[in-house]
């Protein structure tokens, strides 16, 4: 996707070799167009999936996974990162490191919102290092969902997160991979 690719050029800011700042994209403000492109585009890329259910993890993969599910026609359903009053006890989690806040965090998803009969697509913002992405895919092995595939919308590709989970054999789409980040410079491949 170019567009995303020269919004990321306009707006992204390089914070290390390691971490780009998407604030203005992604991560606290979102630009509705963009967004309703990457599920077209995520649509497009799953198309004839037969997909019942769109997952991603709270809260930056939720624009993009609610427009993924809006064209699909099914439900969005998202892992919480924090348990309430109102959360459903009967709950899959597993606790994750989160690359950026520095911290491990329990994910969960009701049991009542993923079954044996759901084939499941999971869009994730950005990964890295993929902790979080392999933390939910562990929640839909558990609820004996199938998960026919993980859209990222930006995927860097110096860190080993889309690797290892295109090592277990889940297709991986990405619509924007970043090589590195060095010298204050983002390179796409």
């Amino acid at each position: 996707m170019e567009v995303l690719k020269q919004a990321i050029l306009d707006k992204g800011v390089i914070l290390s070799d390691e971490v780009l700042k998407l604030d203005a994209l992604l991560n606290h403000q979102v630009e509705p167009e963009m967004v309703m492109e990457m599920g077209r585009e995520f649509a497009r890329r799953f198309a004839g999936e037969s997909i019942t259910k769109v997952v991603t993890v709270e809260s930056s993969g939720i624009p993009a996974a609610f427009t993924t599910a809006l064209q699909f026609g099914v439900p969005l359903v998202f892992a919480k990162r924090k348990k309430t009053l109102t959360s459903d006890q009967e709950n899959y989690s597993e606790r994750v490191p989160s690359f950026t806040k520095g911290i491990v965090t329990d994910i969960m998803v009701s049991k009542a919102f993923l079954s044996k009969e759901d084939r499941v697509l999971f869009i994730d913002d950005i990964i890295a290092n993929g902790d979080a992405a392999r933390g939910l895919i562990r929640i839909i092995e558990r609820a004996g969902s199938e998960l026919v595939g993980m859209g990222v919308i930006v995927e860097k590709t110096f860190q080993k997160g889309a690797a290892t989970i295109r090592e277990q054999g889940i297709r991986v789409e990405s619509l924007v991979k970043i090589s590195g980040l060095s010298g204050g410079v983002i390179e796409f491949e």
